[in-house]
């Protein structure tokens, strides 16, 4: 547990060898702490994953005036206090634009965003999407209350629901396999703590504008999505990639499970022995 400047408690756990080389995972949907990926660089001592649960979200204390700012500011401070220095970055999914406020604040060495969410509020994209999330889009917009009471109510049951209900077959056989859902019902339900008041506001967050100056960021930033992942983006993050200056994408045979496919494969060059990850 960490306690931040305002004294504010910011719940956080580590995975795989205390020596090994640190990697930040901000997750993705009514995820927490206990949500992982490459088991194999754990397994190996290859890595030390950072994983936490964001303001609200299980045993870290909600924040009334939470932004994507103020969330990143949190995390800042969690990687100064775990690691010393800027770190890699690992984002999944609606992790996506709280990373992408982390690398705006320095403490991002290299950001890698993978299966990203993208920025649905604003042009071109909101207009790319099925009419069905245009109106999920506008409710968050225009009733944001409404929303947070309708998405908190989901729970972490009808979370799983959604998940599965709307994975494609290869998806879902990643999600259903044993050790993955239970870390995925562990990660739920730490998402869902507070009555989801957590995770309702970071859908709403995320459902905004962002609001971020995407140009400045002075990191390197890799995409990686998977040519069957229609999901998480709709032109799968060609949009958000040319709105980062110097951001490389790359759309390779996957879904949106591909995190937990690939994830390992994604950090093959940062993770081989004497390796760093590359300059910016």
């Amino acid at each position: 547990m960490l306690q931040l400047p305002d004294g504010r408690q910011l719940a956080w756990a580590a995975h795989g060898s205390p020596v090994a080389k640190p990697v930040l995972f901000v997750a993705g949907a009514a995820t927490g702490k206990s949500m992982t990926f490459a088991e194999t660089l754990l397994e190996q001592g290859r890595m030390r994953l950072i994983t936490l649960d964001r303001p609200g979200m299980g045993q870290s204390t909600p924040d009334p005036r939470r932004s994507l700012t103020s969330t990143a500011q949190d995390i800042a401070h969690l990687i100064r206090h775990s690691c010393g220095e800027p770190v890699l970055v690992v984002a999944n999914s609606q992790g996506a634009p709280f990373a992408l406020a982390l690398a705006a604040t320095g403490a991002a060495a290299q950001l890698v965003l993978v299966s990203p969410a993208d920025e649905v509020a604003v042009e071109p994209i909101r207009s790319m999407l099925p009419e069905p999330q245009q109106a999920v889009v506008e409710q968050v917009n225009t009733d944001p209350i409404g929303a947070r009471r309708f998405l908190a109510g989901l729970g972490p049951e009808g979370m799983q629901r959604l998940v599965l209900e709307g994975a494609d077959q290869r998806d879902r056989a990643v999600y259903e396999e044993p050790a993955f859902l239970a870390r995925y019902r562990a990660a739920l339900a730490e998402g869902f703590a507070n009555s989801g008041a957590g995770y309702a506001t970071d859908t709403v967050l995320a459902m905004q504008p962002w609001n971020l100056d995407l140009q400045s960021l002075r990191c390197r930033v890799d995409i990686w999505v998977g040519d069957r992942d229609h999901t998480h983006s709709p032109d799968q993050g060609a949009t958000l990639a040319s709105r980062i200056r110097g951001a490389r994408r790359s759309v390779v045979s996957g879904g949106g499970s591909l995190l937990w496919t690939s994830g390992a494969a994604i950090l093959t060059d940062w993770a081989a022995p004497g390796s760093m990850p590359p300059p910016e």
